[in-house]
């Protein structure tokens, strides 16, 4: 008897979406027109509160603003919102198409996601192949990032399945770890091959017990 994993839990960037452009991390400083170094150092201390959505876009980039000792008028947060989405925005073809075939087979697929309220809603609007998924946890609506281990059991409750069950892919060996801790098993993602290696091993396992 085999043990086919009931459901995938995704993460998004790194994943099935790339992460931020070189081209993108040179608009954003481009449009916050601020020294380099000093920009991506605040971008991504108050990062976190933004993602969990406990602040929103325009309250985050003048956080960011106050951070750099600069001043960023109503046009020039709505510029950084408006390039911060499309650093973030090119998903990866092939691991969309792995997506498709998932839940075409049948497949429970769910997501799980470190990423601000514009964002998400963004790729709400733009991508279809998030149909797919029932559970999206983005994080600025479940209150909880990676690797927080708050992330993960929000998944647990709103997939109501055994950890055992669950495969989780994501790219950051700590967001693994969290997800072992809860007692989700993980696979650092690498490549769409790799991932697909990664599922026919879980589903030829025995099953527990």
């Amino acid at each position: 008897m085999t043990g086919t994993t009931s459901t995938v839990l995704f993460d998004l960037f790194g994943v099935i979406a790339h992460h931020q452009s070189a081209e993108g991390r040179d608009r954003l400083v481009r449009t916050a027109d601020v020294d380099d170094r000093a920009f991506w150092e605040a971008y991504w201390a108050l990062r976190p509160p933004y993602d969990r959505g406990e602040v929103t876009g325009p309250g985050y980039w003048q956080r960011v603003a106050d951070a750099l000792g600069a001043r960023f008028d109503s046009r020039r947060i709505a510029d950084l919102i408006e390039a911060d989405i499309a650093s973030w925005s090119a998903v990866d073809d092939a691991m969309v198409a792995v997506v498709e075939e998932l839940a075409a087979s049948g497949r429970r697929i769910a997501l799980l996601s470190n990423i601000p309220e514009e964002l998400a809603a963004h790729y709400e609007a733009q991508h279809r192949w998030l149909r797919h998924f029932p559970v999206r946890a983005f994080s600025c609506r479940i209150g909880h990032a990676k690797p927080e281990p708050g992330a993960y059991r929000w998944c647990l409750n709103a997939l109501r399945e055994e950890p055992d069950r669950i495969l989780f892919v994501d790219d950051r060996q700590e967001n693994i770890r969290a997800a072992e801790a809860t007692g989700i098993p993980g696979h650092l993602f690498t490549t769409p091959a790799r991932l697909r290696e990664a599922l026919a091993w879980w589903d030829a396992r025995p099953s527990p017990g």
